[in-house]
């Protein structure tokens, strides 16, 4: 008798990935094992190599984006806008997910219909070391307002968590001006603004085997500049101008925030456009993790 293979339609899978076809080939294979057999999208941010060609011909039933160019983050929008179901699972094209916990994830956010994300442990490398952001989600200090399936928090790892699709949508899911670097934290704090909830989950378990192909001056460049944007666009204004000012004083000394810190600079009117200040409780909230 074949084997009878049970899909569940409750949860997809996003990867995302730029030039890495080695990466995402793994990442992709160990997807095709998981018990839950996900829907999975891939968006490839443009690639010019093989990256593509590779996936078409290896796995025929992954739905393959294509994009002109390298959106960054907002590649998962792409894939989000794409996907058929409730849940939407995110990875990188590094890491990916431990059997079961999928279908645990979906359990979860049946039973908790006002959490929008749910972040997963992360172990990283084959020695399975734990993300140290886990262990501060673990031990967040905010207080929730009811029961959740995990600590409560104010952000995520995107490329470890498990989404609510429409609420994500509803927020206008990553901010392309960011690319990369912290872009979680704008749709973190939008989410919570509109009443959804966040949590970490030990229990759901992604694997994160980082890429040798990888630009660390440019990620501090862009987690800095994003940080800054963020601070502009929804925190009090005596916030925003020490965000402003404790950058300025790191562009003097490193030539990579001093390019962030001219980006953001230059991005100022977009922001102040933008501006929507977050209410009191939950600036207390932002105020009481920036102090933790």
């Amino acid at each position: 008798m074949p084997e009878i293979v049970v899909r569940d339609t409750r949860v997809s899978v996003v990867v995302l990935t730029y030039e890495r076809a080695h990466e995402v080939c793994r990442t992709l294979g160990e997807l095709a094992e998981l018990p839950e057999r996900p829907e999975v999208i891939l968006v490839d941010n443009g690639s010019r190599g093989p990256t593509v060609a590779r996936v078409s011909e290896l796995f025929p039933d992954v739905h393959v984006l294509p994009l002109g160019r390298n959106v960054g983050a907002a590649g998962r929008n792409v894939g989000l806008l794409h996907a058929r179901t409730r849940y939407v699972a995110f990875c990188d094209d590094d890491t990916w997910w431990q059997p079961g916990a999928l279908a645990l994830g979906a359990d979860l956010l049946d039973v908790h219909q006002d959490v929008a994300v749910l972040t997963g442990r992360v172990l990283i490398g084959p020695e399975e070391r734990e993300d140290p952001a886990c262990a501060g989600m673990a031990a967040s200090p905010l207080v929730a307002p009811r029961a959740l399936p995990g600590p409560r928090t104010l952000g995520h790892l995107a490329a470890a968590s498990m989404v609510r699709r429409d609420a994500v949508l509803s927020v206008g899911g990553y901010e392309p001006r960011f690319f990369l670097g912290g872009e979680e934290a704008l749709v973190a704090i939008d989410l919570a603004a509109a009443g959804w909830q966040l949590a970490y989950v030990p229990e759901l378990v992604v694997h994160h085997h980082p890429s040798a192909l990888r630009d660390s001056r440019a990620r501090r460049r862009l987690l800095r500049r994003n940080a800054l944007w963020i601070a502009w666009l929804r925190r009090p204004m005596r916030h925003a101008l020490r965000a402003t000012v404790a950058l300025a004083a790191g562009a003097v000394r490193d030539p990579a925030l001093a390019r962030g810190f001219a980006e953001a600079v230059a991005g100022l009117p977009w922001a102040l456009r933008h501006r929507r200040r977050v209410s009191g409780e939950l600036e207390r909230e932002l105020a009481l993790l920036d102090g933790w």
